[in-house]
C-alpha cells in the first residue's frame, strides 16, 4: 500500500475509534497499518543516517 494511503487510513481509523469505536477486524487492520508505517519510518531513517558523512573524518583522511 502506498505510504500516503497508509497514513490516511490510519487517521481514518483513529477518527472512527474516537467517535463510535472499532470492530475487531478494524483494530487488527489498524495494528497492521501501524506496523507498516513504523517499518517504513525506520527504513527511511536508517537511509538518512547511512548517508551522513562526517566532516572530521574527511579532513583527517585528506591530511594523511
Amino acid at each position: 500500500m502506498e505510504f500516503e494511503k497508509v497514513v490516511a487510513r490510519i487517521n481514518e481509523l483513529a477518527r472512527k475509534n474516537k467517535t463510535i469505536g472499532l470492530t475487531d477486524e478494524e483494530i487488527q487492520e489498524r495494528n497492521e497499518l501501524r506496523g507498516q508505517y513504523l517499518n517504513n519510518f525506520k527504513r527511511n531513517f536508517k537511509q538518512q543516517l547511512d548517508s551522513i558523512k562526517y566532516v572530521e573524518d574527511e579532513e583527517t583522511n585528506g591530511q594523511s
